[in-house]
């Protein structure tokens, strides 16, 4: 086997490497994004139950000095 012969089988597997690498980048993209994207509804989804939760505590409150003004 010759030199050239030994330089174009090492060029011809980086290209295959290099696509593969570019391939398997491309879908860690694809998943960043998703993982991204559903962190951002979960921290949506928090915020909303945080707000029902300040509104239950407020609601609690004042049921509880109802009903210690109609004790008093």
């Amino acid at each position: 086997m010759s030199a050239l012969q030994k330089l174009q089988e090492k060029i011809e597997q980086w290209r295959v490497d290099h696509e593969a690498l570019k391939s398997e980048n491309a879908q860690l993209k694809v998943e960043l994004s998703n993982v991204s994207g559903s962190q951002s509804q979960q921290e949506a989804q928090i915020a909303t139950l945080r707000r029902e939760l300040e509104e239950k505590d407020a609601e609690i409150e004042k049921i509880i000095a109802q009903v210690e003004s109609l004790l008093a």
